[in-house]
């Protein structure tokens, strides 16, 4: 008996693999789903979802992706709880092995495994998450109207996020460890152009206070280890990203911040038969319908793939 190999696995269950998993699925694809350590993705720890396309009003994180989930099993989507750890890339069909050992064979693989925000790794930091606690200002900015924010970071990233929270916060106070910003000279410009936006130079935060939702943070002083208690409302980190690409790095190309890089105008990989989709590829946009749309590429390349190697 010949050992089973599937026609197309997807790596990842937020909205670019459970897109994927859909469109491959409706084309008799038959997928193969496997979750990775944080089935969801990043929507899993987000509360109110109010710019995703079709609901009139605000979807929870979690809500949102079950329905996801619950459309790709409707279309025969087949789904695996597990996380790969190793691949072997080099030659057809591509070989995949999960933490428990099992060894999956498969003609095209959908590598859709996201990013993870960096956060600045205190307790109360994760406590307070979806409760004034944020990483993305586009998907969450919206809830602080007339509100007293806090922004962590000194890049780009830090000042974007910055500037876009002037659309709604009452003032925006960007702390930075460092007297300098990293962010390019444009940005830092918008940023110390803008009135509403403050800044305290040379410092850390050491707690974000609050119980059931932030009421301020705690700073210190990286010179003088002096302490100060800043009354907000949000906390928004912004250090930056980190795509979910380890395991791939070796075999596919790379920007040099480890996002994967794709052929223009398509999710193709370097190597034939392996795609990429949503976070992990995107470091501009980062967005459930920007990310659900890659899905739906991938799954049509991977299709288009199949059909020239039959």
């Amino acid at each position: 008996m010949s050992e089973k190999v599937e026609s197309i696995t997807i790596l990842g269950t937020g909205p670019a693999g459970l897109t994927a998993a859909i469109y491959s699925a409706r084309a008799s694809l038959n997928p193969l789903v496997i979750e990775g350590s944080q089935p969801g993705g990043q929507l899993t720890i987000t509360s109110d979802v109010e710019n995703y396309p079709g609901f009139a009003n605000s979807v929870m994180g979690p809500e949102l992706m079950q329905a996801f989930r619950k459309q790709a099993e409707r279309f025969g989507c087949r789904f695996m709880q597990g996380d790969v750890q190793k691949v072997s890339l080099d030659q057809t069909p591509l070989t995949l092995l999960t933490a428990d050992g099992t060894e999956i064979k498969t003609r095209t693989l959908i590598i859709a495994t996201g990013a993870s925000a960096k956060w600045i790794g205190i307790p109360s930091e994760k406590k307070l998450l979806g409760k004034g606690v944020s990483s993305c200002a586009t998907c969450d900015g919206f809830f602080f109207k007339n509100m007293d924010i806090v922004v962590v970071g000194g890049g780009d990233t830090a000042m974007e996020e910055a500037t876009f929270l002037t659309r709604f916060a009452k003032t925006v106070r960007v702390i930075h460890r460092r007297d300098t910003l990293r962010a390019s000279k444009i940005m830092q410009e918008k940023a110390f152009k803008n009135p509403k936006i403050s800044f305290i130079w040379d410092s850390a935060i050491e707690e974000v206070l609050g119980e059931k939702e932030v009421t301020g943070v705690r700073v210190r002083n990286l010179k003088s280890n002096q302490i100060q208690d800043l009354s907000c409302q949000g906390l928004f980190v912004a250090i930056g990203h980190e795509p979910n690409t380890a395991l791939f790095r070796s075999a596919l190309n790379c920007n040099p911040h480890g996002y994967l890089l794709t052929q223009s105008g398509s999710t193709r990989t370097n190597i034939p038969g392996v795609f990429a989709a949503g976070d992990v590829a995107d470091h501009v946009y980062r967005q459930a319908v920007t990310a659900a749309g890659t899905g739906c590429m991938a799954a049509i390349d991977a299709e288009r793939y199949l059909e020239g190697h039959a």
